[in-house]
């Protein structure tokens, strides 16, 4: 069933008849692939050129959707909300989920017509002859998400289940679940989750209660979860204690769960209510009380954490993904704005305070997109058997995860502030930015989680630091074009980052500086892959100048009391500003009158 926006929640078309409006429009109508150019160069370095053909149609295809009718569709599922349903009309336990037609109509697109959550485990999606590069796979979300956020949860989630079910699941249970979970049909599809978190155990998740027994030949699960994200899912990868286990996170087995047995009677457990979220408002989270419900085993019953961790692990990867793309869905909305909207007899893009705040929101997202990209490509390397890129991965993941999603909530904070007084009304899109950014900070991980798993494990533990290091000298050494004296500054910011991320591994007393040392390689590696990627030939050098302000402005020392900004800097952004192009020749003009190195914290 197709669902229109009301007249109330439509918003006014970014046309040209809209410019001579006084209220400035929004990015209703674009396409999100086609307007945005450094997706588009990097896909041309990363992907084979003859997948990249191939895939392009989709991709504006998606792009247009992403600025159309999914745009229409996320702001009236977030309006009406899913509703819980405890019985049915005849008083039994039957609970079930009811969505607005706008949600179902979204689940078509993701799940139906581009099949997210089967396109890097089998052939055939979008018609390629092979499972899809995690390159294009998170592209694509990158591009959905800028039009809907909340249903991304679900569509990652059934990905990441169906890796761990292939990876660690049993024949017959793979023989049971794959064909359903891999399905693009979605009245036969079964899609998944992980049920995870309880009262006791969040973050702390040894803390676990939920118990496993063996009954009857089956296993039976109690307890309850505190916070199921996908609530009615029809399997979901879940962590419980079988009897007589350990203590702590040893003692915890995986186990798949499914909401309807084979015989198709309801599975033993219940949704006992729904989260009322600040965001994320479209999709269904709550709370379950499993009273006996049967679940299968995944691998073995002493490994459970290390084989959820996986699939953890990928779901940090895509909240970075949907952080990099919330922050571009902020950033066309506030250059729609400040281009639209005059103030003090000029556009609100020409006045200096303003050009500046703007850089603010573009640098943070620049670098996301190509922290993003390099851990996709790093997963396409290690999946093809490389143990580098998995080391690689394995520290850009948590970084990603970590330094995108903190950067998510002032961006979307900055581009509301640009917007002005409309940005904080619901009827546009500024307020539901703002509001969904903050789960970022929350799920898979918060803040200190995720850089406590940087330094603490993937450099203190695993070393995983040191595969990176040899990527970005790889990647240093492959930059031509720019001065030298900017290459070496890269050069000494990238060797101060990994000093300083083994100095808080290696010392107890440095882990409070954690957060600082991950931002710091967050920074270091993005600095360096911006240039590498602005002297391709295939990029424009715009990535080249915005690693220059990286550099300035989150890997050198400044007088807090000091001007802030140097000369070349007002020349790069009249160029980035626009759009323009810049040739590497001119990137090398401006970037050669930065400033010296300087002895500074990291």
């Amino acid at each position: 069933m197709n669902v229109r926006a009301t007249p109330a929640e439509q918003r006014a078309p970014a046309s040209p008849q809209a410019a001579a409006s006084p209220i400035a429009p929004d990015c209703a109508g674009q396409n999100f692939f086609a307007g945005d150019r450094g997706l588009r160069e990097l896909l041309a370095l990363y992907l084979p050129s003859a997948v990249r053909a191939h895939l392009e149609p989709h991709f504006h295809r998606l792009g247009t959707l992403a600025g159309g009718r999914l745009d229409e569709l996320a702001r009236v599922a977030d309006k009406h909300g899913p509703v819980l349903h405890p019985r049915d009309r005849c008083g039994r336990d039957e609970d079930w989920i009811e969505y607005h037609p706008a949600y179902r109509e979204m689940e078509q697109i993701g799940f139906g017509d581009f099949q997210f959550h089967a396109m890097s485990h089998r052939a055939g999606v979008l018609g390629l002859g092979t499972p899809m590069p995690h390159v294009a796979k998170y592209a694509f979300q990158y591009l959905f998400v800028q039009g809907e956020f909340g249903i991304m949860c679900p569509i990652s989630v059934t990905d990441t289940s169906i890796y761990l079910i292939r990876k660690y699941a049993s024949p017959e249970l793979k023989d049971y679940l794959l064909p359903r979970m891999l399905a693009g049909d979605l009245a036969v599809l079964w899609k998944g989750t992980q049920f995870m978190t309880e009262k006791a155990g969040g973050s702390d998740i040894g803390r676990i209660e939920t118990v496993a027994r063996q009954e009857g030949g089956s296993w039976r699960l109690y307890g309850e979860k505190w916070f199921c994200s996908h609530a009615d899912a029809d399997v979901a990868l879940i962590l419980a204690r079988p009897e007589g286990a350990p203590a702590g996170s040893r003692g915890l087995a995986l186990f798949a769960l499914p909401r309807r047995l084979e015989d198709g009677a309801r599975n033993s457990y219940r949704i006992v209510r729904l989260k009322d979220k600040l965001g994320t408002r479209s999709m269904a989270s709550g709370e379950i009380r499993l009273e006996g419900a049967v679940a299968y085993p995944v691998g073995r019953l002493d490994q459970g954490l290390k084989q959820m961790m996986d699939q953890v692990n990928l779901s940090r990867l895509s909240h970075g993904v949907r952080a990099a793309a919330m922050m571009r869905r902020c950033v066309n909305e506030a250059l729609a704005a400040a281009r639209h909207r005059v103030a003090f007899g000029k556009p609100v893009v020409e006045h200096p305070l303003a050009r500046r705040a703007l850089m603010k929101l573009i640098v943070p997202t620049e670098q996301a997109l190509s922290m993003m990209m390099a851990a996709a490509a790093a997963m396409d390397e290690a999946d093809a058997g490389s143990e580098a890129a998995a080391q690689v991965l394995r520290i850009l993941t948590p970084l990603v995860k970590f330094r995108a999603c903190r950067d998510n909530v002032t961006v979307a904070t900055g581009a509301m502030e640009m917007r002005g007084g409309n940005g904080y009304i619901e009827e546009w899109v500024n307020a539901r930015l703002v509001r969904d950014a903050q789960i970022g900070l929350l799920w898979e991980g918060t803040s200190n989680i995720n850089a406590l798993d940087v330094i603490r494990r993937a450099v203190g533990k695993a070393g995983a630091h040191r595969a990176l290091e040899t990527l970005l000298r790889r990647r240093l050494a492959a930059v031509v074009g720019l001065p030298a004296a900017f290459v070496a500054r890269l050069d000494e910011a990238l060797a101060r980052a990994l000093e300083f991320a083994e100095r808080a591994a290696r010392e107890p007393a440095a882990e409070p500086q954690a957060r600082r040392a991950s931002s710091a390689l967050y920074h270091a590696a993005s600095a360096v892959l911006l240039a590498w990627e602005g002297t391709r030939s295939s990029v424009d050098a715009r990535r080249a100048l915005i690693s220059g302000f990286v550099l300035e402005h989150r890997l050198t020392a400044k007088d807090p009391l000091a001007a802030d900004g140097a000369p070349w800097e007002d020349d790069a952004i009249a160029l980035l500003l626009p759009d323009a192009s810049v040739p590497v020749e001119r990137a090398a003009a401006m970037l050669a009158s930065t400033r010296s190195p300087q002895p500074g914290r990291a």
